[in-house]
């Protein structure tokens, strides 16, 4: 009887080592690109990234398992079950974090950059913080002195 909480424990651990490798992972991604992880930019996308997976749901050259994944992404950032509830600091809003720069990777692979900088309803500069984060920033253009 008491193997079931070896089992929940192994289970919980395994969740947390897999959160803990996509949060490096998304760390490594941002250092990559060349700027400091600033976690309150990144909150502040929140509502251009909800505009823009609804209108990239809506968009029709998307293609459809493309488009299911963003349902998915949006059913999980409306519903109120997460892999880390939003009321631990900090850790409960990485997680949503993490999962949306997987998911728009997945999506961006799929559709190109074109169709989210189509789609993007916000600022350029949040763009290229979303662009970062997923891996698919644009190269910046380096300027030679003459």
């Amino acid at each position: 009887m008491a193997d079931w909480w070896i089992v929940a424990l192994g289970v919980l651990a395994g969740f947390v080592l897999l959160w803990l490798a996509l949060v490096v992972i998304l760390w490594v991604q941002q250092r990559r690109a060349g700027s400091a992880m600033d976690w309150r930019a990144i909150l502040r996308l929140v509502p251009d990234v909800i505009r823009l997976l609804r209108r990239l749901v809506a968009d029709r050259t998307v293609s459809r398992p493309t488009r299911w994944w963003l349902v998915g992404l949006l059913a999980y950032l409306l519903l109120p079950i997460d892999l880390v509830p939003d009321f631990i600091p900090i850790l409960g809003f990485a997680d949503d974090a993490i999962v949306v720069a997987l998911v728009l990777r997945i999506a961006i692979r799929h559709a190109g950059v074109d169709a989210i900088e189509r789609q993007w309803p916000g600022t350029p500069e949040g763009l290229q913080t979303l662009l970062v984060l997923t891996g698919h920033a644009p190269p910046t253009a380096s300027v030679s002195s003459s």
